[in-house]
């Protein structure tokens, strides 16, 4: 098992753009360090149905009301205007910016553990001896020779599908030929029961593959997938 840079056709190099964007780097930075609250506030605030930031305020109390913990309401203020910017991106851009957020921010939370013989890396494909190479590359890899792994990354539980599914489990099962642990995931910045219930009528392959909810999003910096 090896891993491989991915191709750089034309979406690839206009992706990479908004990746490159210093936008998307500050919002994942604030949402490291971030409440479930916030990130919960982050998801509505980023769909661009509303863009005032006083209505947000309002709906969120716990993060803005009076009895809000100072450092906190800060800290919140700060999320909620890095998502008010990925909202007022326009609906085409808005997509775009949201998918590589995710990625960034799980990017960002496995640096946390993983060490300098586990590079985070982005955009990865997985390559094995023998075996037809897929064309879509894993949005995040953990390249560790010992205990290697790959992520994918959905901003809704919409995104969670059977293909998605299949080639994650697929390359656990190629590794595991070559006897190597691969441990897949598939990361969704969406509430933890929607993702479940949607991962509940998967008919693909999926009992070992591990699911993170916007929830638990911690964990990623806490164990190994």
């Amino acid at each position: 098992m090896r891993f491989q840079d991915a191709a750089r056709d034309a979406r690839a190099v206009v992706y990479a753009g908004i990746q490159a964007d210093p936008l998307v780097a500050r919002a994942a930075a604030l949402l490291v360090d971030a409440t479930t609250a916030e990130r919960l506030l982050a998801r509505a605030a980023m769909n661009g149905e509303r863009t005032d930031a006083e209505t947000w305020r309002r709906i969120f109390p716990a993060l803005f009301g009076e009895g809000a913990d100072e450092g906190l309401r800060t800290h919140a203020e700060a999320v909620l205007a890095a998502s008010l910017e990925v909202a007022e991106r326009g609906e085409a851009a808005r997509s775009s910016y949201r998918g590589a957020l995710v990625e960034e921010l799980t990017a960002q939370l496995l640096a946390r553990r993983a060490g300098p013989d586990a590079p985070v890396k982005r955009e990865r494909r997985v390559l094995f001896d023998g075996v037809r190479a897929e064309i879509h590359p894993y949005d995040v890899t953990v390249e560790s020779a010992a205990k290697p792994e790959v992520y994918d990354c959905k901003w809704g539980a919409r995104g969670i599908n059977a293909d998605v599914l299949n080639q994650l489990d697929d390359a656990r099962a190629h590794a595991a030929d070559e006897e190597i642990e691969l441990k897949v995931a598939i990361v969704v910045f969406d509430a933890g029961r929607s993702c479940r219930l949607r991962l509940d009528r998967a008919t693909a392959n999926h009992d070992q593959t591990r699911l993170v909810g916007l929830e638990s999003f911690d964990e990623l910096r806490e164990s190994r997938a």
